[in-house]
């Protein structure tokens, strides 16, 4: 190999798993936004090669991440198919996130709150009975964190510590499932913190019942923990629901003006 060609490969080989994830990306996509339905074939090695400008390498080893995924199958003399909607890992984050709209079509964000209220108020009873010190303490640190990014008037902030709370206190609860799930959810948990959190332009309520929740667990008030869970899910269902209803308003403060 000439020296010009070895330059070349040592420049090519770090550039390869950006190219890869970007073409996982535009492949999931095109999947998720019904370029390709489901129970439809994908088009040949050779053909995707030629859409996506890239080696037969790359598409082989994005077919296998996209199966992983569920959003692919491999069949017998047919290829490789795009499964159906039910099959694909809802809870990825790069599904979700290629999905775009059509999470509103199929209800994800009132299958994360009615999982959610399966959850957490039985999590938030187990961690006022077996949380530790120091977990009481992160859950106070991440409501502190959610305090101070409300005063700062950054939601972005404010989901993270959310999101840092709510894990925090699955994981608080002791119980092997309820932890295992923490991690499952992570990506659905975001999606579904973020969209109630920017509805709102006060959340007074929301960080009270928080602070109320780190206090019923410090003094190991299982009712109360339960009763503050509870309150967070109807709060988020709120806010969820003004979500909702903005572009209606919306429309009707606006023919009110024209009007």
């Amino acid at each position: 190999m000439t020296e010009v060609a070895i330059a070349a490969a040592e420049v090519a080989q770090p550039r390869r798993p950006r190219v890869q994830k970007s073409v996982i990306a535009a492949i999931g996509l095109d999947i998720c936004s019904e370029r390709y339905p489901a129970g439809t074939a994908l088009p040949r090695e050779n053909d995707l090669c030629g859409l996506y400008g890239v080696s037969r390498t790359v598409i082989r080893e994005t077919l296998k991440v996209l199966a992983a995924k569920g959003l692919v199958s491999s069949r017998p003399r047919v290829g490789t198919v795009v499964c159906a909607e039910a099959d694909w890992n809802i809870l990825d984050p790069q599904v979700l996130e290629w999905m775009g709209p059509r999470i509103e079509d199929l209800d994800l964000l009132g299958c994360i709150l009615e999982t959610r209220r399966t959850v957490e108020p039985v999590a938030a009873e187990f961690a006022a009975e077996r949380a530790t010190v120091q977990e009481i303490a992160d859950l106070e640190g991440a409501w502190m964190r959610m305090r101070d990014a409300d005063a700062d008037g950054d939601t972005e902030a404010f989901t993270r510590a959310d999101v840092q709370f709510h894990e925090i206190l699955l994981k608080a609860s002791h119980n092997l499932v309820f932890r295992q799930l923490s991690a499952i959810i992570h990506a659905a948990l975001i999606y579904s913190l973020h969209r109630s959190n920017e509805v709102v332009d006060r959340r007074d309520e929301a960080l009270e019942v928080h602070r109320q929740l780190v206090e019923a667990l410090r003094l190991r008030d299982r009712a109360a923990a339960r009763a503050c869970s509870h309150r967070m899910l109807d709060l988020a269902a709120r806010d969820l629901a003004t979500r909702d209803a903005a572009p209606a308003i919306r429309l009707r403060a606006e023919l009110a003006e024209t009007g």
